[in-house]
C-alpha cells in the first residue's frame, strides 16, 4: 500500500519528518506482503518472510503518538531479523483523532489475530510469536502482553504471546506520568481511560519481557522503562533490559533495524530463548 492510499493523519512534527523519511526511504527496496483485516486502510499488516524460517515471529507496532504513523515504517526492520530465521510483521491501526482507546488498541489485537491465523503461510508457527513495537506502538503492545481477555483464541493450551519486546515504551497514561500533555488517543477528560490504558498498573498475565530504550531518549520514558520492568518482575516476569548507546528516542528504533547493531542480534538470541 502507498502512503497516499490512507486517510490523511495529523501533521508529522519536524522532530518526526526526518524519521519518516528514513524508514520510509530504508524500505523502499524490500520485499514485503500485506492483508487487511478490517475495511480502514490502517486495519491492514505487513509481513516480512524469513528466509530459512525457525517458525519465530515478531508482530510488531509503529509509534506516532498515536496519532500518525504507517505500518510501512517498521518494514526496515525484517531483513535484521530475516537472517536469524524470524518472521517479521508491521500492524497497523486507526489513529487519534479519528478514534480514541480502545479502538485503536482493538485494531491491533484484531491484526494480530489475522495475522495468527495466517501463520503457517508466513513460515510462522503459533507458538513461537511474540509481540513489541515502538513508543506508542510499545504502549500497545504492552498492554496486549499483560492483558488476560484475548490471550487464548480457538481453545489454545497456553497464552498466545510468548514475549514482549516494547523499545522507548510508553507504559503509564495517569496524570504525573512526566508525559507533557495528557495524550489524545484517550478521549474526553472525563472518559477515565488513563488507568485502563496503563500496562503498568494492569498487569494480569507476566510474559517474559525484553525492554529497550536509548540512553538519550526522553527522561520520562527511561523512567516509565524502569517503572515497568520493576512491576513486571515483582509480578513474577523475567525482564531483560538494554540501553541502546548514542540514541534518542526516535534512533533507538531506527537501531532496531541495524543487522550489526546492539538490538537486532540480542533480541533475536532472546526470542530463540524463550520457547
Amino acid at each position: 500500500m502507498k502512503i497516499e492510499d490512507y486517510p490523511p493523519q495529523e501533521p508529522l512534527s519536524d522532530f518526526a519528518k526526518p524519521y519518516h523519511d528514513a524508514c520510509i526511504s530504508r524500505a523502499e527496496m524490500l520485499d514485503y506482503e500485506e492483508f487487511l483485516y478490517g475495511e480502514d486502510a490502517y486495519q491492514s499488516v505487513l509481513v516480512c518472510r524469513a528466509n530459512n524460517p525457525t517458525g519465530h515471529v515478531l508482530a510488531f507496532v509503529h509509534g506516532g503518538g498515536w496519532i500518525s504513523g504507517y505500518k510501512e515504517w517498521m518494514a526496515f526492520m525484517g531483513p535484521a531479523l530475516s537472517q536469524w530465521g524470524i518472521t517479521f510483521a508491521s500492524i497497523g491501526y486507526r489513529l487519534a483523532p479519528r478514534v480514541f482507546f480502545p479502538d485503536g488498541y482493538q485494531d491491533v489485537l484484531d491484526g494480530f489475530a489475522g495475522l495468527v491465523d495466517r501463520i503457517g503461510e508466513f513460515g510462522g508457527r503459533p507458538d513461537r510469536v511474540f509481540v513489541g513495537g515502538h513508543s506508542a506502538g510499545g504502549h500497545y503492545s504492552s498492554l496486549m502482553a499483560v492483558s488476560t481477555d484475548w490471550q487464548r483464541p480457538r481453545n489454545m493450551a497456553s497464552d498466545i504471546v510468548k514475549g514482549c519486546l516494547p523499545i522507548s515504551g510508553v507504559y503509564d497514561c495517569r496524570e504525573g506520568n512526566g508525559m507533557s500533555a495528557r495524550p489524545r488517543f484517550l478521549g474526553p477528560e472525563d472518559s477515565e481511560t488513563d488507568q485502563q490504558a496503563s500496562p503498568v498498573v494492569n498487569i494480569r498475565h507476566a510474559p517474559p519481557f525484553f525492554m529497550a530504550w536509548g540512553s538519550d531518549d526522553f527522561p520520562h520514558l527511561k523512567q516509565q522503562g524502569a517503572d515497568m520492568a520493576l512491576a513486571l518482575r515483582k509480578a513474577g516476569a523475567s525482564v531483560e533490559t538494554i540501553e541502546l548507546e548514542g540514541c534518542d528516542h526516535l534512533g533507538a528504533s531506527l537501531e532496531a533495524g541495524d543487522p550489526d547493531g546492539d538490538w537486532a542480534p540480542h533480541a533475536a538470541r532472546w526470542m530463540q530463548s524463550q520457547v
